[in-house]
């Protein structure tokens, strides 16, 4: 767990979910940015695809960033050819393993796995180019059979192999007993690639790590096929603050990222989403309220400044006295115990009409209407 490597798929399989299209300047920034926070490698594209998805990987190519760039090719000698038109010098192969792939793809012609694998490596490795495998579907696949292409992909030459639960079907447990035996059939390292299907993607990719997966595929604010990917926010924090396995990456950047990549997506953040949405750091009700005054690690398990974010007291329906004291003082109202449960009611009733939380101005009126009426301050 103290060397994971971190392979970014936002600008592929991120851009892969439905209603999702990048420009190429929104993807050139989203890529620039994740190299200023330190990720070491970016899955930016699939440049069989052409016109302006090659155009914007060839563009990605010639920044010059530190990150290593990778393109996604089908085991077929035109798709590598064109990762290398690109610039690129690093190609991910995928192969379907599962029965039900297999015969989607190959009419159900196994040879056709061994045959595809060996021409589109060799062609790959007479260029020079670094070579990940990509087992689709794996978790789906003959357990030995998957063990037989991952050899078979070693003995020619490949330099990853990457374990796909393509439609996110395992638990951690089911995770670790799959991967935990394809490290001891291999030597070449193996890359976690989870979707989200049943909210297991992060803890899936977790467990493969665990389990002996030396690399992880992510993708930002979980973004990707379905119901997306394990969440590369999600993955850096839970590596840095429940493992202890800090990969020397800019997390306080995290937020900064999560919300281009909302904007060039389109798509917003749910605000309960893990580090980086806009209630991680919020508080309203009276008990949690209070106790982060007093001390923030009582109801936080970082603090907000770590991913970029801020902390939010706010009132409302669940607010007590301190909370709202608190937030007064800060805008120079000071009130006595009976005048702030008078205060504190009335936010509450207005919550109630209103259906959420109240901001700061609002709470000011709620004061201002009080005094008035009531002789308040």
């Amino acid at each position: 767990m103290n060397h994971v490597h971190v392979n970014d798929t936002t600008l592929r399989d991120g851009e892969q979910a439905a209603g999702i299209v990048f420009s190429a300047i929104e993807k050139i920034a989203i890529a620039c940015l994740m190299d200023a926070i330190g990720i070491p490698e970016l899955e930016v594209g699939i440049p069989a695809m052409g016109g302006s998805e090659a155009e914007a990987i060839t563009a990605i190519v010639q920044k010059g960033l530190k990150t290593a760039l990778l393109g996604w090719n089908r085991a077929v000698r035109s798709d590598i050819e064109a990762s290398i038109a690109c610039g690129l010098r690093r190609v991910h192969i995928s192969v379907p393993v599962s029965d039900i792939q297999i015969k989607a793809k190959f009419k159900g012609k196994t040879n056709l796995v061994w045959d595809r694998l060996r021409d589109s490596i060799n062609f790959a490795l007479d260029h020079d180019l670094f070579v990940s495998v990509g087992a689709e579907d794996a978790s789906r696949a003959d357990e030995s059979f998957l063990v037989e292409v991952a050899q078979f992909a070693e003995s020619l030459g490949a330099s990853r192999f990457r374990f796909c639960d393509t439609v996110g079907i395992l638990n951690p447990l089911t995770t670790a007993q799959k991967v935990g035996k394809l490290v001891k059939s291999i030597k070449m390292p193996i890359e976690m690639h989870t979707h989200n299907d049943f909210g297991l993607a992060t803890a899936n990719a977790l467990a493969g790590l665990q389990a002996g997966a030396v690399s992880v595929n992510t993708t930002v604010n979980g973004l990707g096929e379905r119901a997306g990917n394990a969440a590369l926010e999600e993955m850096i924090m839970a590596l840095k603050r429940l493992y202890q396995v800090d990969l020397g990456m800019e997390t306080s950047r995290l937020r900064e990222l999560s919300q281009l990549v909302v904007k060039a997506s389109g798509i917003p953040l749910p605000p309960w989403k893990a580090i980086v949405g806009d209630n991680v750091f919020a508080h309203e009700s009276g008990i949690h309220a209070h106790g982060v005054l007093q001390n923030p690690q009582t109801y936080e398990p970082f603090s907000p400044d770590e991913v970029g974010w801020k902390r939010r007291l706010v009132v409302g329906k669940h607010s007590g006295r301190h909370l709202l004291t608190n937030l007064l003082s800060q805008h120079g109202i000071s009130l006595n115990h009976e005048e702030s449960q008078v205060v504190l009611d009335s936010v509450r009733h207005l919550s109630v009409q209103m259906k959420r939380s109240l901001t700061v101005e609002e709470l000011i009126d709620v004061v201002t209407n009080r005094s008035m009426s009531h002789g308040i301050v």
